[in-house]
């Protein structure tokens, strides 16, 4: 903006008598005259207004225009071809606009403009107006409703430290060199909707005490809004920031939206505060390489927004939403304190989603100030749902996965699981079905497993219901691809959980044969799938001590059957010839229970374990009762064996 003035012309000589003037009055000499305009005699100010033509100079500095005073000077320098007021280099600085609406609406101005310390008592009006050369409002005050609706700004626009006390409009105008509302005060509504800035733009420190929309606006240059405060909501829905955005130590005191906005190059938000809701719906970041650290205590939506270029994503926030948000490059989201939705996200490239264990730091070295959450709220990032998502590409690190709806989501025998990633767990302790005790041996467990078996009859206290409807037929699958998961990274005791998961919804399908059905009960209460050695050496422990008591019952024999030879003696001597034979063992009677009979019971018992024969004498039952036990015990001891090593596998 150029800064050649006029020559310094004195101040009105009224201002120099209170008793002639009002006080404090600062006019300037109209030329020819020792008054200023407000302060001539009638027949000098229609004189001096009659002399003016469209297009000319003015210098009313420290003038007090009336509303038919302004209207008389606008009157002037009217142009009869067009019936719009043209001004030429115009000086309103000081200048105090009393009455009504000061109305420039559809005036041009052809020079440089100053409005800079001016006081509009009753709002202002430059609605359709042209500044060709530079403008300053710059400490300028307007206590009225304000508009600058489709202005033309051809030259910089300053609005530095500038106060609007009641609503503000900017909608439509068109911003054609630098922009400046650096510490302005916007205390009522701002609405700067549809506007476009083809130049910088700066609302550094501006403080917003309502609502602020930028909705539709086009900023084709660098836009900083570093340290600005908005008190209530702020839109920037379908804002498009063609070059780099500074949002940096913004504070976002009500909820913020960027609902459909385009960021073509950096979207800076390092430092920067929401205190309430921040939406991001359906934003477009081009070439944006960081957003954030920043920190949102209520929602921070980014649910179909999409990341052209590699990015990482850092913020401490309540709760972030990315439902069928895609990420068309590589990208990290490292977070704090959040419960993230990533339901049918879109991952074309490897996206890594971490929990930070500390404070964020900063560029300038420094901790991002997390004071607006409770020193007790828990850091840990939790994840709500994976529905839909291509997992071929994510990398989960340190995540609380105990309410992650999983079913839907595809390839996540791809995804790898780093860190302490923890899952839900059964309901713990004993618990009482019909008078039955019940109790749920310790594994991980889907979210989803927990809504399904909540929702059945008669389902036992511990199990939480929810809003997945996945049933057995969905959740085995799941379970499958997570234990693949689980066996690619080495942690075969995850893989044995969800294979045991698996069996489990398996199971409890519906379309499965009965006899299926029964064999996979049977496999279940035997030895938890061959994957709980406690439950197979329970049952090896109780077939041991059946076999045990039969035979002391009824397999051994009552007394050990003695050989007998008999033959017969040729007359005369010769070759005798004797038949060895032995007595069938009798079934016992009497006392069954007796030491010696135990420890031979148990021997018996020990060596069809391992399919070695005792070599006792058994009576027909005790046979039978051998051979059951050599076939069923050996297998209960290889469940057990098997269900140890997977416990204990790498």
């Amino acid at each position: 903006m150029s800064t050649s003035e006029p020559p310094p012309w004195p101040h009105c000589a009224h201002g120099a008598d209170p008793a002639a003037a009002p006080v404090g009055c600062r006019g300037i000499h109209v030329p020819g005259h020792t008054e200023c305009l407000a302060h001539l005699a009638d027949a000098d100010r229609d004189a001096y207004l009659a002399g003016l033509t469209p297009g000319a100079s003015v210098n009313h500095r420290g003038t007090t225009f009336s509303t038919s005073l302004l209207n008389a000077l606008l009157s002037a320098l009217c142009d009869p071809t067009t019936g719009h007021s043209r001004l030429g280099t115009a000086y309103f600085e000081s200048a105090l606009f009393t009455g009504g609406s000061a109305r420039f609406g559809e005036v041009t101005f052809e020079g440089d403009t100053i409005f800079s310390k001016a006081a509009f008592e009753g709002g202002a009006w430059f609605g359709s107006t042209t500044f060709e050369g530079g403008v300053s409002f710059g400490k300028a005050t307007f206590k009225g409703p304000t508009g600058f609706g489709k202005a033309a700004f051809k030259g910089d626009a300053w609005f530095g430290e500038a106060t609007f006390e009641s609503d503000a409009w900017f909608g439509e105008a068109i911003f054609e060199g630098y922009a400046g509302f650096g510490e302005a005060t916007f205390k009522d509504n701002f609405r700067c909707g549809s506007a476009v800035f083809k130049g910088n733009a700066s609302f550094v420190e501006g403080t917003f005490d309502r609502l602020a929309t930028f909705e539709g606006a086009t900023f084709e240059r660098r836009t900083e809004f570093e340290s600005a405060t908005f008190e209530r909501r702020a839109g920037f829905e379908s804002t498009t920031f063609q070059d780099d955005a500074g949002f940096e130590s913004t504070t976002f005191k009500g909820s913020a939206w960027f609902k459909s906005a385009t960021f073509e190059r950096r979207a800076g938000f390092e430092s920067t505060t929401f205190q309430d809701d921040a939406g991001f719906e359906s934003a477009t970041f081009v070439e944006a390489d960081q957003f954030g650290p920043l920190v949102c205590t209520g929602r921070l939506v980014l649910s179909g927004a999409k990341f052209g270029s590699p990015v990482t994503l850092s913020c401490a926030a309540r709760r972030l939403e990315c439902r069928r948000t895609r990420w068309s490059s590589t990208a990290e989201i490292r977070l704090r304190y959040a419960t993230v939705d990533f339901a049918h996200a879109v991952f074309e490239y490897p996206v890594t989603i971490a929990a930070e264990p500390e404070s964020f730091v900063l560029t300038d070295g420094q901790q991002l100030a997390e004071d607006l959450f409770p020193s007790a709220y828990d850091p840990g990032v939790r994840v709500a749902s994976l529905r839909g998502v291509d997992a071929a590409h994510l990398v989960l690190a340190d995540l609380d996965l105990w309410e992650c709806l999983f079913a839907g989501a595809v390839h996540l025998d791809q995804l790898r699981l780093e860190g302490a990633c923890t899952f839900n767990t059964p309901p713990p302790a004993v618990h009482w079905r019909r008078w039955l005790p019940v109790r749920f041996t310790k594994r991980r467990v889907l979210a989803e497993e927990h809504h399904w078996r909540a929702s059945r009859p008669g389902a036992v206290e511990g199990w939480v219901g929810g809003a997945g409807r996945a049933g057995p037929l969905q959740l085995a699958p799941v379970y499958r691809a997570l234990r693949k998961a689980f066996e690619d990274g080495k942690h075969e005791p995850g893989a044995a959980d969800f294979y045991y998961g698996e069996m489990e919804m398996r199971r409890h399908a519906d379309d499965i044969p009965r006899s299926e059905r029964g064999l996979l009960t049977a496999y279940w209460a035997l030895s938890g799938y061959g994957l709980r050695a406690s439950r197979a050496l329970a049952w090896l422990g109780m077939a041991m001590l059946l076999t045990i008591v039969l035979l002391m019952a009824f397999g051994l024999a009552q007394e050990t059957p003695k050989q007998t030879a008999t033959g017969t003696v040729p007359a005369g001597g010769g070759k005798v010839t004797f038949e060895i034979d032995k007595d069938d063992p009798q079934n016992p009677t009497g006392d069954w229970f007796t030491g010696k009979r135990f420890e031979k019971a148990l021997n018996v018992t020990f060596n069809s374990v391992v399919f070695r024969s005792s070599g006792q004498d058994l009576t027909t039952a005790g046979t039978y009762i051998e051979m059951t036990s050599r076939l069923t015990e050996p297998v209960l001891l290889g469940l057990a064996v098997l269900a140890a090593r997977n416990r204990v596998k790498r």
